[in-house]
């Protein structure tokens, strides 16, 4: 019978994980792993990121993995590592017939 190995993580299950282990000499860690910060995270977090970047991942593949819950909160936990993200005029036009919308919705049931 094979064995399925059960991740879980940030509130997630994931069925499959890797385990990787990162040698990084000691005068190299405390530049990129501030002090205090779980290093396997910072690492973690840091290649996400990376991917996010590069497109490799998308924002809710990210906000799973981190077990970040809003995208309001994906979108603080970005800026802080100045990574913007990349909004289209369609999208800003969309967001804003949904925005326009709600509002439209919410005057009439309160009238």
């Amino acid at each position: 019978m094979p064995h399925i190995s059960l991740l879980r993580y940030a509130g997630q299950v994931y069925a499959k994980s890797m385990q990787v282990t990162v040698n990084i000499p000691d005068d190299l860690a405390s530049q990129l792993i501030p002090a205090g910060q779980d290093p396997a995270r910072t690492v973690l977090e840091d290649a996400l990121v990376q991917a996010y970047r590069e497109n490799r991942i998308s924002g809710h593949q990210l906000m799973t993995a981190l077990g970040i819950e809003t995208r309001y909160e994906l979108d603080g936990f970005l800026k802080a590592r100045q990574v913007w993200i990349e909004y289209t005029p369609e999208q800003m036009a969309a967001d804003q017939k949904f925005q326009d919308d709600f509002v439209a919705n919410r005057a009439r049931k309160s009238a």
